[in-house]
């Protein structure tokens, strides 16, 4: 039985993190980049596209310089608003602004067994685990392709990854593991089946396709084609920064945000100039390099500043946004994790970003912990009660029960208590018992953590996949393969 799905809707609390004239300076900044600098392109079609738009094109280099008005013209043909749909029309999710959805992480390559709790290899069995978790998850909205399937041919390991989702979810799913233009039209024509043919697909996107560029000022060409194909099916799709201060940015945040613009909203406009009114995101997941190793951090101040401003900036050019949070830097499920993914997931959501990347993962995206996965929806459930604010009217304001109580009385046994009652948040992992029961049993939220998702993996059965449309999807596979 499919399940509703949790997200936060017109929240009463709203962050200012850049003024409008700082954005204007963003933007007319990453104009100065993509006029003056440029951006590569190793892509033969993405070149052909550039140079019969007017874009002065190299190549040698394969690098690409646009004036201001042939990039501002193309963003501005970019659909504001579209859904993303899930097998299950219930599930479809809104992409208008009003919405902010959660998914999970992607392509992490190692595991936390469930059941051991020893770190391992990920493989394809856990690919549909993992989905079977999330589809009983209602605070997950949509799934990435979480961990790589890495007992599968490395060739088509995408397009096993999405079966697999498919087979084990009704909703959404968005991969970000499909990096050519073969595989791209093998998704295709697997997302076709789903949908129910491919114009059927163009109406009801179950699929999206997620990319991620190659900074500083750089993509990568299979990605570049693979995208390319997408649009031209209707597929909504996706440019992912992931520039970071002092490495692949500099080391200021402004700049930072410069050059991750400049980089999505280059390839933005490649695919508006290719297929006008295609439906496109904006995604980001900037950070900062530690500065005593040049490591990724995955979490920190800068983390959380770039989240919000991000949302900004895709505001202002008008696109949904795909924005990275959770995804701690963390080795373990600890008070690091919940500081990282906490802080994120809230200035992400209250700059209503649509869509929230990162659950379950520790150690940077590296490795998948299902009570990592649990807590993190617990910090998004805290996030949406926070973000609701505080409704003020006569009901809320309860004059008559607080006359019936009276001084000195209690109200639990009042009508207006039993009706309003859950609306007061009931944690499922934070440890609200009194210091003797914790003293004598000392469990804690990751072993409660731990067992939800066991218990989910043991009962939870999600609306099957037609065995002969399954069958389908392992042809195209197989034909691929040979």
């Amino acid at each position: 039985m499919s399940k509703k799905i949790k997200s936060i809707t017109n929240p009463k609390l709203h962050l200012e993190i850049l003024t409008p004239t700082e954005v204007k300076k963003i933007h007319d900044a990453t104009l100065n980049i993509l006029e003056n600098v440029g951006v590569r392109f190793p892509s033969n079609r993405a070149l052909d596209i550039w140079e019969a738009n007017g874009a002065s094109v190299d190549r040698e280099s394969m690098i690409v310089k646009a004036k201001p008005h042939l990039i501002e013209t193309a963003i501005k043909k970019a659909p504001p608003k579209y859904d993303l749909c899930a097998r299950d029309p219930l599930q479809d999710l809104p992409l208008d602004g009003n919405h902010v959805f959660v998914g999970t992480d992607g392509c992490g390559v190692e595991i936390i067994d469930i059941h051991t709790g020893e770190r391992r290899t990920s493989c394809l069995k856990d690919v549909g685990e993992v989905a079977r978790v999330a589809d009983a998850t209602e605070e997950v909205g949509f799934h990435w392709v979480s961990l790589s399937a890495q007992d599968t041919p490395v060739e088509t390991r995408g397009l096993h990854e999405i079966k697999t989702i498919w087979e084990n979810s009704t909703k959404h799913l968005q991969t970000e593991s499909i990096y050519n233009e073969r595989e791209a039209r093998v998704a295709i024509e697997m997302a076709a089946l789903i949908a129910g043919g491919k114009e059927q697909l163009r109406k009801r996107p179950v699929l999206s396709l997620m990319q991620c560029t190659a900074p500083p000022l750089g993509h990568d060409g299979g990605s570049l084609d693979a995208a390319l194909v997408a649009a031209e099916a209707g597929i909504p799709t996706g440019f992912m920064t992931m520039s970071a201060a002092l490495t692949t940015g500099p080391a200021t945040m402004a700049g930072v945000l410069a050059v991750g613009n400049a980089e999505v909203i280059a390839a933005t406009a490649l695919i508006q100039l290719a297929f006008p009114g295609a439906p496109v995101f904006y995604a980001a997941a900037q950070t900062a390099s530690d500065l005593r190793n040049g490591a990724y951090t995955g979490g920190g101040p800068e983390d959380f500043l770039f989240g919000a401003a991000t949302n900004v900036l895709s505001d202002f050019y008008d696109i949904p946004l795909s924005m990275g949070s959770f995804a701690t830097g963390a080795k373990d499920s600890n008070w690091q994790a919940g500081i990282e993914n906490s802080l994120s997931t809230f200035m992400a959501c209250v700059s209503m970003s649509d869509m929230l990347l990162g659950l379950g993962f520790l150690h940077g995206s590296r490795i998948w912990s299902y009570a990592q996965m649990m807590m993190d929806a617990e910090i998004f459930s805290i996030v949406h009660k926070t973000m609701q604010g505080i409704l003020v009217d006569d009901e809320t304001l309860a004059l008559d029960t607080i006359a019936a109580v009276g001084p000195g009385g209690n109200y639990l046994s009042q009508k207006h208590t039993l009706k309003h009652m859950r609306d007061v948040f009931l944690p499922e992992f934070m440890d609200r018992r009194p210091y003797n029961v914790w003293e004598e049993k000392k469990d804690d939220a990751r072993d409660w953590a731990h067992a939800k998702a066991r218990n989910i993996l043991a009962t939870h059965q999600p609306d099957p996949l037609d065995p002969k449309l399954s069958a389908e999807l392992a042809k195209l596979i197989a034909a691929e393969e040979k």
